[in-house]
């Protein structure tokens, strides 16, 4: 039976399609004449897609300024921005990047239009205050597919050390204005990226497909892109890079990912990525990918010794089939329910593998470092109950 009390939260505008990166400065010129465009560090530049931006800008008498952001954003790189381009009248701002790109034009058009730093509003860490709303029309252009910032409402934010955090600006009225995909963006994102990028976005699909709060709605856009995923992950990282289909099943896979992660929530693992962001300079979707096959192994386990949480199960089952790019229409019985859960956890355990997603102990985190990780992560929609000794598993397991 369909279970009809849900609510769904508003999406941006969504351009999707290959070469319809061309339009962006049409799009531009419906918000004014003075925009702020923030993009990675090269990409961008060496692929030659600024210059198309910088002539088409140029044709509308559009005025631009540019910066430039190379990592994971922090309040005080905000604060600066915010403070340098308030008093010039921006029209739009404009996030052409990756998740840390999206997530510093998504906190700065909403801080263009404040006088005090973001650690005020900053969810936990800030000193409370509510934001009210207000923002520059903000328009986002991802050139990898990770995050699916571009359809959230949220920027995140981080402070690296011992006493780091990463947490998030959130506000209804953040979700971006309009979300322009071209899947030819992609294309020059470094294989690594790509790879991390790509479990990221995966991550957030099972854990919001498989979250204590999913709806039919966020159930049916999830599966159907996991499908989606399971088809392009391995080539977009690898052999097929340069093919526009392949990098287009990403973007899709990634943009409803985000979508569905603002409306269903996610598990453990982006619990755990919090906590670590913040006490450890590790690129997100590292972390993501390289903790999504223990997290979901351990899930699966509990979920068996639990009779009563058997929907749970059911639905990880469909996920494997999803991802192996088998019919998920006749998953019922128990035998069947338990391959397709194996098969999932093979597949995410060999894609990590294949992919050469780091470890932890990579970027310096150790044993020493568990019990303090463990404190400060949490489940979120978790499906299953954890606790401090299961999450420190996961955790312990990808050192």
């Amino acid at each position: 039976m369909l279970d009809n009390t849900f609510n769904f939260a508003p999406t941006p505008e969504i351009i999707f399609g290959t070469g319809t990166f061309s339009k962006l400065p049409n799009i531009i010129a419906n918000y004014g004449t003075n925009t702020l465009i923030i993009t990675g560090g090269s990409s961008l530049y060496k692929a030659g897609h600024f210059d198309e931006l910088s002539k088409g800008l140029q044709e509308h008498n559009i005025s631009f300024s540019t910066i430039k952001v190379t990592s994971e954003p922090a309040p005080a790189l905000v604060d600066d921005i915010a403070s340098t381009y308030r008093e010039e009248n921006i029209s739009s701002v404009v996030a052409i990047g990756g998740g840390s790109v999206m997530d510093t034009g998504k906190a700065v058009s909403a801080m263009l239009t404040q006088q005090d730093s973001v650690m005020e509003y900053l969810e936990e860490v800030g000193a409370g205050k509510e934001h009210s709303g207000e923002k520059i029309p903000f328009i986002a252009v991802p050139t990898t597919s990770g995050t699916g910032s571009e359809a959230t409402k949220n920027a995140v934010l981080s402070e690296v050390g011992p006493d780091g955090f990463k947490k998030s600006l959130r506000h209804d009225n953040f979700i971006p204005n309009l979300a322009l995909l071209d899947p030819e963006l992609t294309t020059s994102c470094p294989a690594d990226i790509t790879a991390a990028s790509g479990l990221d976005a995966i991550t957030q699909l099972l854990g919001a497909y498989t979250s204590t709060t999913a709806s039919p709605m966020t159930d049916s856009l999830s599966l159907k892109a996991l499908k989606y995923a399971g088809q392009s992950l391995v080539p977009a990282a690898t052999v097929k890079g340069d093919d526009p289909q392949v990098r287009a099943g990403m973007a899709y896979a990634s943009l409803i990912s985000g979508i569905t992660l603002a409306n269903a929530g996610l598990g453990v693992v982006h619990g755990l990525a919090s906590a670590i962001g913040g006490y450890f300079d590790i690129p997100h979707g590292v972390v993501c990918g390289t903790l999504l096959g223990e997290a979901t192994k351990v899930n699966i386990m509990l979920l068996r010794r639990n009779q009563d949480n058997q929907d749970h199960l059911k639905k990880y089952a469909k996920a494997g089939a999803a991802l192996s790019r088998n019919e998920i229409n006749n998953i019922s019985t128990h035998k069947e329910i338990n391959r397709y859960c194996n098969l999932l956890i093979e597949i995410i355990e060999n894609w990590i593998a294949e992919l050469e997603i780091d470890r932890l102990g990579h970027y310096g985190v150790t044993e020493n470092d568990l019990d303090k990780i463990a404190a400060k992560a949490g489940i979120k929609n978790n499906p299953v109950q954890l606790n401090q000794g299961q999450i420190k598993t996961i955790v312990k397991n990808r050192l």
